[in-house]
């Protein structure tokens, strides 16, 4: 398979992505946004679109030291 820039490109030509390798280059950084968030589903958007691993091995995986806007009971 000659080298997709990404899975979707490889879905298009091979109808498939069975032997799509993701691209770990030098943008491949890892991040400090919590899961859920709006900075972390952007951040893995860029590494599908960039054809990179969706998950670091170094992002993180917990809330620690993070505080959450706390609603009323209504």
């Amino acid at each position: 398979m000659s080298r997709c820039k990404n899975v979707f490109e490889a879905i298009l030509r091979y109808g498939h992505d069975e032997d799509f390798v993701p691209n770990e280059d030098d943008n491949f950084n890892p991040t400090d946004a919590p899961a859920g968030s709006p900075e972390k589903i952007e951040i893995l958007r860029q590494r599908v679109e960039r054809g990179q691993p969706l998950w670091h091995t170094t992002d993180r995986v917990d809330y620690t030291g993070l505080t959450g806007a706390i609603r009323p009971r209504e």
